[in-house]
């Protein structure tokens, strides 16, 4: 039996689709071959080992200011890195908080530094990442609630940057994503900060590792059943039923801010998130759903991948349209991707 361009066979084995892009191909294989197994490690020793493998900072695109502040926090000092683009005009920008992804465990301000930067320049907004608290030494609520603070001196902050305090969005990829949805669902529940819009990218929502997007590429794409299985030990060891933690599993998701959900096909938390859109929607939330057919988890961050960089634009312009009040009202779903 044949589906989806791979035999039951291959797909139990973690043999990939034969249809992939070739560019698409060479970065999996080099990506199975390079990245750690994140389950045969502590989370200090797989913490080296990334940071190791990784770049040297480019600090490219050039902004007009690029800021490290640190901010009280619930857990003590928190560090934020406040990002300004370039542009001649006078009227306020919106605001990004960004909560980075790496499976609440690893990576930081410096990993998605260069994301970050590109997105201040492209949707001309001020960013401000996050470097929340880590798992497992620090469980959950702790990176959600480090999170929460960034956004609520982000409100009170924002016109020292050139940002419309009015305009402050919660943005993240992958555990970022579940971050940046749980601070929505509290900013909610604790009459807190408006939030603008949250902008949820290949977000690992909740903790069903039974949906058909993990059934088909939890083994072979990059991301796999059972590191998402790991991470989730790490960050709630200690239990997962409050919305805080699973978002999904708040009783109701009317009254939160408009949702950009963007997701990869070949992601194993791709069908959650798309559920979690479709619910979003259902409770009457503005929501622009878009997939990225044909690409897997993290490919925002690998700009070394050819189809990185016209997903990005295509990225772009969806966060300028939600971030937009003439639009965020008119929210569609979008199954259009990148093949």
């Amino acid at each position: 039996m044949t589906t989806g361009g791979f035999t039951s066979d291959q797909k139990e084995k973690g043999v990939r689709r034969s249809d992939l892009h070739p560019d698409v191909e060479a970065m999996l294989s080099t990506l199975e071959a390079g990245f750690p197994d994140v389950t045969q490690y502590s989370a200090a020793e797989l913490r080296q080992i990334i940071v190791s493998r990784r770049a040297p900072l480019t600090r490219t695109p050039d902004m007009r200011m690029a800021r490290d502040v640190v901010i009280d926090g619930p857990g003590g000092d928190l560090s934020l890195r406040v990002y300004v683009p370039h542009s001649d005009g006078t009227v306020p920008r919106p605001v990004i908080v960004f909560a980075h992804g790496g499976g609440f465990v690893f990576c930081d301000l410096d990993s998605h530094d260069e994301f970050c930067r590109s997105m201040a320049a492209a949707v001309d907004a001020v960013v401000v990442s996050v470097d929340y608290r880590l798992a497992p030494e620090n469980p959950a609520p702790a990176a959600m609630e480090d999170v929460y603070a960034a956004v609520c001196w982000t409100v009170e902050n924002a016109d020292s940057y050139g940002g419309d305090p009015a305009r402050v969005a919660v943005a993240g990829d992958s555990a970022g994503g579940n971050l940046s949805a749980a601070v929505s669902v509290a900013a909610r529940e604790r009459g807190g900060p408006s939030i603008a819009a949250q902008i949820l990218l290949y977000p690992v929502i909740g903790d069903d590792f039974e949906t058909e997007s993990y059934r088909k590429y939890g083994v072979g794409y990059y991301n796999t059943t059972k590191a998402m299985r790991w991470y989730w030990e790490q960050y709630a060891p200690n239990g997962r039923d409050s919305a805080l933690v699973v978002p999904s599993r708040a009783s109701t998701l009317a009254g939160l801010p408009p949702a950009l959900v963007a997701t990869a096909e070949l992601d194993p938390p791709c069908s959650e998130g798309e559920a979690y859109a479709e619910r979003l929607a259902a409770d009457g939330v503005p929501v622009i759903a878009h997939r990225f057919d044909g690409l897997f988890h993290g490919f925002l961050t690998f700009p070394q991948l050819s189809l990185t960089g016209p997903a990005r634009e295509e990225l772009w312009q969806l966060i300028s349209r939600i971030l937009d009040p003439a639009v965020r009202g008119a929210g569609s779903a979008s199954r259009a991707g990148t093949p």
